[in-house]
């Protein structure tokens, strides 16, 4: 059983020991890794997966409403330094929300925060449909950063916590696959509206539109159930027995419902009685955030873990993905497409499909191969762009299409981007949300909120300097420069980042305790 498949809220028994056919955590075990997927599994991932549709959709729909708006903010076209802080401004909020978002998960529950997050999104999406002003737009699109940056650390937190061990590294890629749909969806409705719609109150609707999934997700996940882990940690066992019963869908009797919750509570038991003896040993007890931050950075393990999570989210964003969705519409109104947002649409359904191959690969290759495979056709794809920008001549300054007729190099430039976003969607657009894998459960909701907050953090700085560096250095440079940044993770992670297929938890963490990391 790969890492991905292990139970993140029951703990097994070392490979090396015999099974004993009268514990009941080997019986839970044998249970569930049998089981397959329950009907009540399916909708509290389908539930929550709707964050996954609004946070594409929003990535998307920005790409369309930037080459709508015309002169409908402000009364005047809108400069690049403009629509880079309009954009940017998303991910500036969502990296500032995200490690609070952590906090309030333990302290709330991971079904509040979903919650709360609806509410937000639905709210940023009105002040944006009401825009008349460049601020009025850079304020709405802060408050759906506000939302997504939560939901983008709980969501994946919260299906990791209920999904059965066998099923998880699939269960939390459908959270990708729903970004992916969604920014499929975002440019349909932005070519639908622009294409037949009022010009003048289309991107009105393209922005207003993303309040109804938030509506949506908020009605059904009010009738679902919270994480047993969270249950019990606050105490609530009884609650905690109830769900996991659902979860087990009638496949496994009240022994295995109780193993459950049993070696759930010894989890707890554990981590408290291990960061007592560490108090102890420092001569005062810390408590709330500032021991989950003395655990997180005080072992070693948890810093590599978080080491390598952060790798990873950062590497997410600054490999130049994001700036694809953001801008791609710019990109193709550029270089001279005659309907950018539908030939934006080829590049996000390729994206679709090669999410749909990895949620079908993920276990089977393994974390540390299926990037060390896919990477490789980023670099190559961003190269081959790079050289077929060389042979046009544009700007960023306004919306007009290149000058210089370049048909060639138009659809090099679109093959190229398009073997760039296959490579990503197979490996970086997947791995680095199964990041609640490497941590200890007492530092998995700190540890994964702080990693998020890096992927923000990339997040803003691309979508704040992508149109800049395309101007200041040439579009062929800006792509050359991402290729480099996805050479250099590539040799991170050939270095850092451990293959754990076939690993227990504790066998996982020892190859975090040693000095090569576990890289083999």
């Amino acid at each position: 059983m790969s890492s991905a498949e292990e139970p993140l809220i029951s703990r097994q028994a070392a490979p090396s020991q015999d099974p004993d056919p009268n514990d009941e955590t080997t019986v839970h075990e044998d249970v569930a890794a049998a089981a397959s997927p329950t009907i009540f599994i399916y909708l509290l991932t389908f539930s929550a997966g709707i964050s996954g549709l609004l946070f594409g959709y929003d990535t998307g729909v920005i790409s369309s409403t930037l080459v709508s708006l015309g002169t409908s903010l402000s009364s005047r076209e809108l400069t690049a330094l403009d629509k880079s802080i309009i954009t940017s401004s998303t991910s500036l909020l969502a990296l500032l929300v995200s490690p609070f978002a952590s906090l309030l998960a333990d302290r709330l529950g991971r079904r509040r925060v979903v919650l709360a997050t609806d509410a937000v999104f639905a709210a940023g999406s009105a002040v944006q449909t009401a825009s008349t002003t460049v601020a009025a737009m850079v304020l709405g699109r802060a408050v759906v950063g506000a939302a997504v940056g939560a939901a983008s650390f709980v969501v994946p937190l919260y299906v990791a916590e209920l999904a059965p061990a066998a099923f998880r590294g699939r269960l939390l890629t459908v959270n990708v696959v729903f970004i992916t749909l969604g920014q499929v969806v975002a440019y349909v409705v932005g070519w639908a509206l622009r294409e037949y719609g009022d010009e003048r109150t289309a991107w009105r609707w393209m922005v207003g539109l993303g309040a109804l999934p938030a509506v949506v997700q908020a009605v059904v996940i009010a009738f679902m159930p919270e994480t047993p882990r969270w249950l019990v940690l606050v105490g609530r066992a009884g609650e905690a027995r109830r769900v996991v019963a659902k979860v087990l869908g009638g496949k496994g009797g009240k022994r295995e419902v109780d193993a459950t919750v049993k070696a759930i509570e010894i989890e707890v038991r554990e981590e408290s009685e291990g960061r007592r003896l560490r108090n102890s040993g420092t001569g005062g007890a810390a408590s709330g955030w500032k021991a989950s931050l003395q655990e997180l950075f005080g072992v070693s393990r948890n810093r590599r873990a978080l080491s390598i999570a952060c790798l990873l989210q950062g590497l997410q964003q600054l490999c130049g993905f994001n700036s694809l969705m953001y801008f791609s519409a710019t990109i193709f109104t550029m270089v001279g497409f005659p309907i950018p947002t539908l030939t934006s649409l080829v590049v996000a359904v390729t994206n679709f499909a090669f999410t749909i191959a990895a949620l079908f690969l993920i276990d089977r290759i393994g974390r540390r191969r299926i990037l060390l495979w896919s990477i490789p056709f980023m670099i190559a794809g961003l190269l081959l762009a790079a050289w077929g920008f060389s042979f046009i001549k544009l700007s960023t300054t306004d919306s007009a299409p290149a000058k210089t007729p370049a048909d060639g190099a138009a659809a090099v430039i679109l093959v190229s981007i398009m073997v760039y976003v296959a490579g990503y969607a197979m490996g970086l657009g997947n791995v680095p949300w199964m990041q609640s894998e490497l941590f200890a459960l007492n530092v998995r909701s700190l540890g994964s909120g702080i990693a998020t907050a890096t992927n923000w953090g990339a997040n803003f700085v691309i979508g704040l300097t992508f149109l800049l560096l395309m101007d200041a250095f040439t579009p062929s440079w800006t792509f050359v420069l991402y290729a480099v940044i996805c050479a250099t993770g590539y040799g991170l992670i050939w270095r850092f980042y451990p293959e754990t297929a076939g690993l227990s938890l504790e066998e996982a963490a020892s190859l975090l305790e040693d000095d090569n990391w576990g890289v083999r």
